[in-house]
């Protein structure tokens, strides 16, 4: 690993080496003080490493890619002190999956965090599913090599397997030190007064199928009492039971979504149930800022996991109507400002030319998402699709954006395939780590590209999945500088043409939502990154070639797939009492450890 030769540590350290060998001989007293300079540089000479994650944030939302109304001036200065990718590729379209792929270097498939039904993420906090143990997490492999890490801000990989406090998938499970945030994600139900969010579909029909039961109880006990039916007190006792029994058994999840979900933790401690997320910003964004300050004689792994902007776009009063494009605008405004005081911390602690600092979102934004007539989701610039839509571009093309003075070089474009996923074997290189023998690691190390040592990415096949379905492939052929990309499948849009699923909120992955083609659909990204004109056997010379090549790249793809177990299946991805953290005594689960001493984000 390189390291600048500006560093004074380092030089230092390579001078007192040179002194020591020479003058002091090979006496005990100079071997144990070469041991110790050596155990010194070794410290000196790998990087704190600050990764920073925004939630549902749309490639075309930031400035330094296109955007000239909304205001990101800290992302877009990070990018101008740095390298930009312009094809950095998220694995997956959703949150659970995609930030299981930046976690572990792996395609979600490979570790159960894909999903065959139409739950493409985890659901509940008392939910069984989650990242497996048997996972190793880039955290991990720093941890094994000396460096302090932390999780700020949002998990969603899931708490527990088999009782309340197991915490198998926990994010301290996973090779960090420290932990405050959600273990969940943001969602509607987080704030009251908002409209229900969590599979609004089906609480909907549970409660059309409990009125229909208790209109069904009355009429039965009208009848009854005014000699209209022949029916016994014990069949409508009987029948009101199971009505009542029903319902306590979906209410009893749906219903407090709020207690269940919405919770802060400290480590293993819960520290508010339910959230005040009206101040989890500030919160979160102190807790970024102490980790620095507590840990800069480092090296450090920081891993600020923003809220931002998913919804219900909690926003503070500081930012609320100050941006072009309403809450959605204000919430993405307010994000770029905390990335700045985050950044502003590695500038006052001396930290900023020994930092390697990476900026990205886990997949595009949500086309969708609207509050009557008002968007509060993102842009995905000239990209069509967007989050929850494997294939198209708008879903998966996400910022990437680096930095590390010295070593980076700046304000530099790079248009090559990358993936979040390659954030994996990069800071373990940075932190001359292991990675896991053991099992296929689908990332590659991004330093030679990032350094102008190489000309393009490692990455010749990338595979664009929807779940357990391979919807789209992407073939980078580098001796033509071509870039296809084959269709299998697409979501089908609703209305038709709109360029989202808006009547449904989601497009799914499979059935009849879905289009199949055969053959595939194909792209030439490098003429038309928009995806507007697919090419056919008349319009493309190369068309039966390109589609074979691509064929046997996804069945030499398949054969390095083994069975996992399914952490997003049904069972896995439903509510359980029994694994639901409670910081009372359950059911009556309520605390808040963090105190209304300041609300005020700093």
């Amino acid at each position: 690993m390189e390291t600048p030769s500006s560093d004074p540590d380092f030089s230092a350290w390579l001078l007192l080496r040179g002194r020591a060998s020479t003058s002091l001989g090979d006496s005990l007293p100079t071997i144990l003080l070469v041991s110790c300079l050596r155990t010194y540089a070794s410290s000196a000479s790998k990087p704190n490493i600050l990764l920073m994650m925004a939630d549902d944030l749309g490639l075309g939302d930031v400035g330094c890619y296109g955007n000239d109304t909304l205001r990101t001036p800290n992302i877009d200065q990070l990018a101008k002190e740095g390298v930009k990718l312009t094809q950095h590729i998220s694995a997956a379209p959703l949150c659970t999956p995609s930030r299981a792929a930046f976690l572990t270097g792996r395609y979600p498939i490979r570790s159960g965090m894909g999903s065959s039904t139409k739950h493409h993420v985890l659901f509940w906090i008392g939910g069984s599913g989650g990242l497996p143990p048997n996972e190793t997490t880039f955290a991990r492999i720093l941890q094994q090599q000396g460096y302090t890490t932390a999780l700020i801000g949002k998990w969603h990989q899931g708490v527990n397997c088999e009782s309340h406090s197991d915490h198998c998938h926990h994010p301290l499970n996973h090779g960090f030190d420290y932990f405050y945030g959600m273990p969940f994600t943001l969602v509607n139900e987080c704030q009251v007064g908002e409209d229900p969010f969590l599979n609004i579909r089906v609480q909907a029909k549970y409660w059309l199928y409990s009125q229909i039961i208790a209109l069904t109880v009355l009429t039965l006990l009208i009848g009854k009492l005014t000699g209209l039916f022949l029916v016994k007190w014990k069949a409508i006792i009987c029948f009101a039971l199971c009505g009542f029994l029903f319902f306590i058994s979906w209410f009893s999840s749906y219903g407090f979504v709020r207690y269940w979900n919405c919770i802060l933790m400290r480590n293993n401690d819960i520290s508010e149930q339910p959230m005040k997320p009206e101040r989890a910003a500030s919160n979160i964004l102190k807790e970024a800022i102490s980790f620095i300050e507590r840990n800069k004689n480092g090296p450090f792994l920081l891993f600020v996991s923003f809220l931002h902007v998913h919804t219900p776009l909690v926003t503070t009063e500081k930012f609320l109507g100050k941006s072009r494009h309403g809450l959605y605008g204000d919430n993405v405004e307010e994000m770029d400002w905390m990335v700045g005081r985050i950044l502003d911390a590695i500038d006052k602690a001396g930290l900023k030319n020994n930092t390697f600092t990476y900026f990205t979102s886990d997949h595009g934004g949500h086309l969708e998402a609207h509050k009557q007539n008002a968007p509060l989701g993102g842009w995905n610039g000239i990209y069509k699709g967007g989050k929850a839509m494997g294939g198209w571009e708008g879903g998966i093309r996400v910022p990437g954006i680096f930095r590390w003075p010295g070593v980076l070089p700046a304000d530099t474009v790079i248009d090559e395939p990358t993936s979040l996923m390659d954030i994996y074997p990069t800071v373990a290189h940075l932190a001359a780590g292991i990675m896991p023998q053991d099992r296929v690691i689908d990332g590659r190390n991004l330093m030679p590209l990032l350094q102008g040592k190489v000309q393009h990415s490692e990455h010749e096949f990338m595979f664009h999945y929807c779940g357990l379905y391979l919807h789209a492939v992407r073939w980078h052929q580098k001796d033509s500088g071509a870039l296809w990309k084959a269709h299998y499948t697409t979501p089908i849009f609703q209305p038709e043409g709109a360029g989202g699923c808006y009547i449904s909120g989601f497009c799914n992955c499979f059935g009849e939502d879905v289009t199949h083609h055969d053959p595939p659909l194909l792209f030439d990204l490098s003429s038309d990154p928009a995806e507007i004109k697919p090419l056919s056997p008349a319009t493309e010379p190369l068309f039966d070639t390109v589609i074979s090549r691509i064929e046997r790249a996804v069945q030499e793809h398949h054969r390095t797939l083994t069975p996992v177990p399914q952490q997003l299946s049904e069972y896995n991805n439903m509510w359980k009492p029994w694994l639901q953290p409670c910081c009372g005594t359950f059911p009556f689960c309520w605390c808040d450890k963090e105190g209304d001493s300041d609300q005020k984000i700093i």
